[in-house]
């Protein structure tokens, strides 16, 4: 008895609900309505809305057929669309039918962007649905050769897509908020430490040149092998990171007031390296001697507190070599989503790919690069600083300063950036050029040596926002260190 009791509680269990895709059709029919009554309405809804996004098919045919006509300077009703859609039973009505209910039941097009909007979010939750499943079957079918790593950047790069396409926020904007938004950066300059519209570089004189490092900005940092791009990116990146402070908004996210959350893509060094010339830096100890373990005790301590120190900084870096374009876009906005972002370092710019195999057009490949990379710092609203290399060429001359003509490739890095840096040191060329001890010539090369000793030049050979010309900076080369050169117009007067 109690075995068919059990039974019959088996078979009348209830069986799993099935759950339709999220849609709603009143929706699409009440904004197809207000389109065919009012043209007007489907121009305040095609910015962001596409035939994909209904749910039923001739309601894409609808959409798609009326913005046609609206393009083409015709009108769209009932009447015209019917001859465009064939023949079609639609529940026991024609499509001439149909296409007139949706008109006669329309109310006004006040409401047709609410419509488009709950019309749209409702296709991106179907499409989340889909690359779920998507996840799910090819995580279980997948070949034993297949990388799950490759599988996370697919997924993360439709989600992306999802959040970047059809979004509804674009358009044009009245000049007065465009007004009121330059009034609010210029209070925020003149709020923020050293009054600057950017984020201070830590470097004064460069500070002056830039108005600080400009948000959406993407700024080319270029040098000859043994210049020292590679140390004022970093000096840069740390100052940023060292000086961040914020303020709490009601909603629990971070403001940033100073300083900034630091991005480093270390496509050549590892971090390890990267780290060990920010302590040489900090520390004042060579980076030779911390790696060969060649310090003193005074040394080491000094080391232990540069450390302590860095320990709480929003540093982060991302040493894998060889990344793509579009792998780099994708952990910077993972970056910016979890931990926020301020600034975004690329070293260097040469290291990268295109999103294709690599080709014989490298031209191509690297106008791929740069043009992705503007559009991120527009995305992210944060400044890019790339580092990129130069042409031999630079060494066939005299004057070995840098132009803009000698960037590799440059037709695209120059196009694309707002500022190009190069970093010069004359001391550099000069040492290879030592004469022999006790001839006239060394006595000049001697007295040029002292005046170029422990110097850079930083050249703005572009800059969008502001003038072009050359800072003078200190570098300690064994500390790879660049600082504010002290100069007589920048001492205090005698007493």
């Amino acid at each position: 008895m109690e075995k068919r009791q059990d039974r019959q509680l088996v078979a009348l269990a209830p069986e799993p609900a099935f759950r339709s895709p999220p849609a709603n059709i009143e929706a699409e029919q009440a904004l197809l309505g207000a389109i065919l009554v009012n043209n007007d309405a489907f121009d305040r809804v095609s910015d962001f809305l596409k035939p994909d996004h209904f749910a039923e098919e001739i309601h894409r045919r609808i959409y798609e057929t009326a913005g046609q006509l609206i393009r083409a300077g015709k009108l769209a009703t009932p009447v015209t669309l019917k001859t465009f859609l064939g023949e079609q039973d639609l529940g026991g009505m024609t499509i001439p039918q149909y296409l007139a209910r949706l008109a006669a039941e329309a109310t006004t097009i006040i409401n047709a962007v609410d419509y488009g909007r709950a019309v749209h979010d409702l296709a991106v939750r179907r499409e989340l649905i889909n690359i779920g499943e998507e996840v799910v079957n090819t995580a279980y079918d997948a070949s034993v050769d297949s990388s799950p790593r490759v599988q996370i950047e697919e997924a993360e790069r439709k989600l992306y897509a999802i959040a970047e396409t059809g979004r509804y926020d674009g358009g044009f904007h009245r000049f007065s908020e465009a007004l009121a938004n330059a009034v609010d950066m210029a209070a925020k300059a003149w709020e923020r430490e050293g009054g600057l519209s950017g984020v201070s570089t830590g470097l004064h004189d460069l500070d002056r040149m830039m108005g600080g490092l400009q948000p959406s900005d993407l700024i080319i940092v270029a040098g000859r092998p043994g210049m020292g791009k590679t140390a004022l990116a970093t000096n840069i990146a740390f100052n940023i990171a060292r000086s961040y402070r914020f303020e709490e908004r009601p909603d629990g996210s971070h403001e940033t007031v100073n300083g900034g959350i630091v991005g480093f893509f270390s496509l050549e060094m590892s971090s390890e390296q990267l780290a060990t010339r920010i302590i040489a830096e900090q520390a004042q100890v060579p980076g030779y001697k911390i790696r060969r373990g060649d310090i003193t005790e005074g040394e080491f301590h000094r080391i232990t507190h540069a450390a302590r120190e860095m320990q709480s900084i929003p540093f982060f870096i991302d040493h894998t070599g060889g990344i793509s374009i579009a792998q780099l876009t994708a952990r910077a906005r993972r970056l910016k989503r979890q931990r926020g972002l301020d600034l975004l370092v690329v070293d260097y710019l040469q290291l990268l790919s295109g999103s294709k195999a690599r080709s014989d057009n490298r031209v191509q490949e690297l106008t791929e690069i740069t043009t992705g990379m503007k559009a991120l710092a527009k995305e992210l609203n944060v400044p890019i600083v790339a580092l990129s290399q130069l042409s031999r060429q630079v060494e066939s001359r005299d004057d070995k300063r840098p132009q803009l003509s000698d960037l590799r490739e440059s037709g695209s890095i120059e196009q694309d950036a707002d500022v190009v840096i190069f970093v010069y040191r004359e001391e550099y060329y000069l040492k290879n050029k030592q004469p022999r001890e006790g001839t006239p010539e060394f006595a000049a090369w001697q007295s040029e040596m002292e005046r170029a000793h422990g110097r850079a030049e930083v050249i703005l050979g572009k800059q969008r926002h502001g003038p072009t010309g050359t800072v003078e900076l200190a570098f300690e080369g064994e500390y790879t260190r660049f600082s504010d050169l002290a100069q007589e117009d920048h001492l205090p007067a005698h007493m």
